[in-house]
This record gives C-alpha cells, sequence and structure tokens, in this order.
C-alpha cells in the first residue's frame, strides 16, 4: 500500500468524482498498475482520511394507481406532526402509529383538508379501515384520493 503522492492524489481525486471503492481497486490496477484487494483499498481510503460519496437515491417510481393530482399530495411523517397547519392549507396528511392498534397490521390518523380527524387501520386482510373522530363525517372524494396516495406514500416509506 505505498503509493507516492501523484498516486494518492488519483485516489483523492476517484473519490471526489464519487467513484465506488470497488471501482477505485479496479483503477488503481488498470491505470496505475498496482493491485490491491479491495480490504487494501478500503484501508487506503481510510489511511488518507477520505469518506467515499454515498449514491444519490433513487427516485422513488410512481405508481400506475396514482393520477397526476394524487402524486402532489403531501404527507406529514410520523415525527413531526403539522396536522393543523396541512389542514388550513387544504392539504390531506396521514401519520403512521408507531405501535399499531391492536387488530391492525398498521394503523395511524388522517387529517383532511377541512380539519376533520379519522383514525384508520389496515387489517390482516388488506381491508382499510376509516374511523372518522367526528360521527358522520364523510371526507370528500378529493380528500380521499389524497388520503389513499399519502397513505400508500408513507406505507411504502416503511417497506409495506
Amino acid at each position: 500500500m505505498n503509493l507516492d503522492d501523484a498516486q494518492r492524489k488519483k485516489v483523492i481525486a476517484w473519490i471526489g468524482e464519487g467513484l465506488k471503492l470497488s471501482e477505485i481497486q479496479n483503477r488503481l490496477s488498470s491505470e496505475l498498475g498496482v493491485t490491491l484487494t479491495y480490504m487494501d483499498v478500503r484501508l487506503l481510503v481510510d489511511d488518507l482520511k477520505l469518506t467515499p460519496k454515498d449514491p444519490e437515491p433513487p427516485k422513488p417510481a410512481t405508481s400506475h394507481l396514482q393520477t397526476p393530482s394524487s402524486q402532489s399530495a403531501p404527507v406529514a411523517s410520523a415525527q413531526a406532526k403539522p396536522e393543523d397547519a396541512l389542514a388550513a392549507q387544504g392539504k390531506v396528511s396521514v401519520i403512521v402509529d408507531h405501535i399499531a392498534r391492536p387488530g391492525a397490521i398498521v394503523s395511524g390518523t388522517a387529517t383532511f383538508s377541512d380539519g376533520n380527524k379519522a383514525d384508520w387501520h389496515l387489517d390482516e386482510a388488506g381491508r382499510l379501515g376509516l374511523a372518522p373522530k367526528q360521527q358522520g363525517y364523510r371526507p370528500t372524494p378529493a380528500d380521499v384520493q389524497q388520503f389513499q396516495a399519502a397513505l400508500q406514500t408513507e406505507l411504502s416509506k416503511l417497506g409495506l
């Protein structure tokens, strides 16, 4: 692992370009004639106090079930709970419970564009249940569509 300064600068440049360790290993061999194991390359990069760049995460594929209007539905994450702010903006938000309710695979709360809230759950048979907090409340069809899209997005984040 004794590289001269010019070779080290090459490795630093390759890391800056975003190359993976295996790609650096191949380039060391092909361009500089230096044969190193993968572990040697890892140690070399560590010795140079470099950190390989993480590749950009792939953009989420849109489902063929979503319409263009439902794809842009905003969703509140489980940690941040700005339901009231989203409701004031006419948006639908979905929050997933950290622990599912009894009898449900996953559950949570939804806040609709008019500010009304409902508990929701997905049971073992794959049936979606929606229980509004206000008795007799029915969300608008547009809100239901946004809710379904937001729920799909949140569940895909969880790998469900």
